[in-house]
């Protein structure tokens, strides 16, 4: 898997994947001008939509209403380090369903490739390079 992120100016970055471009801005007030959202949104996008995901193939496989399928995620920043923390995962699903499959659903939203990674600390390793663009300077 991989993504590019190149920046735009000021707060505004472009972020690739395959054929598929989104934006990454700021609000007004933290210096941008609010037209995409802010990472840490992207988390809990990503978080939330990967969940969505997994709850409708559950409804799907098990041929239940699955279309209308809602799913909204929460957290809180924390500090010491700065970071989000207290993921809530709010899943509506549009039909009536029985204990049976409201608990099938939660297993489904647990299989999730992004709450199974935020779950066990992932590694990250950061490398830096400079002047690799061209008129690029070297600092």
């Amino acid at each position: 898997m991989q993504v590019s992120i190149e920046h735009l100016g000021d707060v505004q970055f472009e972020i690739k994947a395959r054929q598929h471009v989104i934006a990454s801005d700021q609000p007004e007030e933290n210096g941008g001008f609010d037209e995409g959202m802010t990472p840490p949104e992207l988390l809990l996008a990503s978080l939330g939509s990967c969940a969505g995901f997994y709850a409708a193939m559950y409804l799907r496989k098990h041929k239940l209403a699955d279309f209308g399928t809602r799913v909204r995620v929460t957290a809180d920043k924390k500090k010491d380090p700065p970071r989000i923390d207290d993921f809530r995962i709010f899943v509506d699903v549009p039909a009536e369903l029985p204990p049976n499959h409201l608990a099938g659903i939660e297993r489904a939203v647990h299989q999730c490739l992004i709450h199974n990674t935020l779950l066990h600390s992932p590694t990250i390793s950061i490398e830096i390079k400079s002047g690799v663009h061209e008129g690029a300077v070297s600092r």
